[in-house]
């Protein structure tokens, strides 16, 4: 690790400790040259997760686009944005843990639907009806029966 004033590439550990709710870890520095002190940040590297689209084409997986998605399903409803933020970080993590490098975004798109459906069910319909690409009332209908059954 480099110095940031010096430059030089020396330097002991002086404090260690989690960051990041036990993501990464905050390390206090001493440079052996100039004795100065800075702070760098340990975190474990994850692969990309690559999102293959409908028309074939790939992205690398965006969790603003997916929170993006959520926020607009919840727009006037009474939905903490800490909570959203939390169901993002959980599909992330479990894309993450599934090791796949690839995932469609009907994938995605369905673990946001599980996610919305205990968050808040008008969002969820919301979301739905977008994602499904609802043509009529009938299909609306039903994918309301089929959450009035789950209760």
């Amino acid at each position: 690790m480099r110095c940031p004033y010096c430059g030089q590439s020396e330097s002991k550990v002086v404090d260690s400790r989690p960051a990041d709710e036990g993501n990464s870890i905050r390390r206090r520095r001493e440079c052996l040259s100039c004795q100065k002190r800075f702070t760098t940040y340990e975190t474990v590297e994850s692969l990309p997760i690559i999102v293959v689209k409908k028309d074939g084409s790939r992205e690398s997986f965006d969790r603003q686009k997916v929170l993006g998605g959520m926020i607009r399903a919840c727009e006037k409803r009474k939905v903490p944005l800490a909570e959203l933020e939390a169901a993002v970080d959980g599909i992330e993590q479990e894309l993450q843990n599934a090791m796949d490098r690839e995932v469609k975004t009907s994938r995605i798109g369905e673990m946001v639907m599980d996610r919305l459906k205990g968050i808040d069910e008008v969002a969820y319909v919301r979301f739905a009806s977008v994602y499904r690409q609802f043509k009529d009332i009938d299909t609306f209908m039903t994918e309301l029966n089929k959450l009035l059954s789950d209760k």
